[in-house]
């Protein structure tokens, strides 16, 4: 008898101004594993998070859905497969990103790089061979090949005729 009318349109008021309510992100908070400057890993890493380096790694990283940095005191002596890569440290092997590769000023590179878009900003260092490659010819190297291998049916028609040709004579 005493409760006011429902207003089905009206907000409702918390009961607790003090309650946590949280805030909707528009996108997947950002995952991010870590190997700190002490650490020193010898072997194979993938994942499915991006991944932060600041210690040694020697042998391969694959990552190809995400973002691997390597930090100032990072020192990787392995391929590396990703998506996204950010070099401020060293590293010796070679680099395949699925988009953007990003050398810092501080960063050293070794290796054959193999990307969609590159920077490398001044004072870095790049000593190997990049291949820039158009989003686009990802997309059509498969049926480029097809081509060419459907192009020496030709010359074996050629030789069944040849063939006929000595059986004839």
């Amino acid at each position: 008898m005493l409760q006011p009318p429902e207003n089905k349109n009206a907000t409702p008021i918390a009961s607790n101004p003090n309650a946590y309510a949280p805030v909707k992100a528009s996108s997947a908070p950002m995952e991010q594993a870590t190997i700190g400057r002490s650490l020193v890993i010898k072997g194979e890493i993938s994942g499915a998070e991006s991944l932060f380096v600041d210690g040694r790694i020697e042998g391969t990283i694959n990552i190809p859905e995400n973002r691997v940095t390597i930090g100032r005191n990072g020192a990787v002596t392995a391929d590396i497969n990703a998506r996204e890569v950010v070099i401020m440290g060293k590293v010796q092997g070679n680099i395949i990103c699925s988009d953007r590769l990003d050398i810092r000023s501080e960063g050293s590179v070794t290796g054959d790089v193999v990307v969609q878009r590159i920077s490398v900003e001044d004072g870095a260092i790049l000593k190997g061979s990049v291949q820039v490659q158009a989003a686009e010819q990802k997309g059509k190297q498969p049926q480029q090949q097809a081509k060419h291998v459907e192009a020496p049916k030709p010359p074996a028609n050629d030789a069944a005729k040849a063939t006929t040709a000595a059986a004839g004579a």
